[in-house]
């Protein structure tokens, strides 16, 4: 089973495009997600890369943003090319069935926007995972 939930904190806004053709909405992201370490308990951050596809890309491009905390529910994937100097080069990232914004900003284009502090989840019909 390959199956990973992760709360973090955003650390730039997502970033949304569109695949040629199609047109589908695609959206990465990345979370930090604090660690404790050792025995003094010091903490550390991981920085865990994200995608996203179909309608709840663009839901998460435009109510989140840098530092708001977010819950994904996915699966680990890694993905490999060969890059300009002919070397292969590994990406492992989460790609996310589920996602659940948790701190909730204004949309870009709207006026207004009034949603309470609880979790909403987002489903994306056109996703055979949900």
């Amino acid at each position: 089973m390959n199956k990973v939930i992760l709360i973090g904190r955003l650390t730039k806004d997502p970033e949304l495009k569109f695949t040629p053709g199609e047109g589908k909405a695609v959206t990465t992201f990345t979370i930090a997600i604090d660690r404790r370490t050792g025995k003094d308990g010091k903490k550390e951050a991981d920085f865990i890369p994200c995608v996203v596809w179909g309608k709840q890309a663009e839901i998460i491009a435009n109510y989140s943003g840098k530092g708001k905390q977010i819950c994904v529910s996915g699966r680990i994937q890694t993905r490999n090319y060969d890059n300009k100097e002919g070397k292969k080069v590994y990406n492992t990232e989460v790609v996310a069935d589920q996602v659940q914004i948790i701190d909730w900003v204004k949309a870009p284009d709207s006026k207004s926007f009034n949603c309470g502090p609880d979790m909403v989840q987002v489903y994306d019909e056109e996703n055979p995972f949900n």
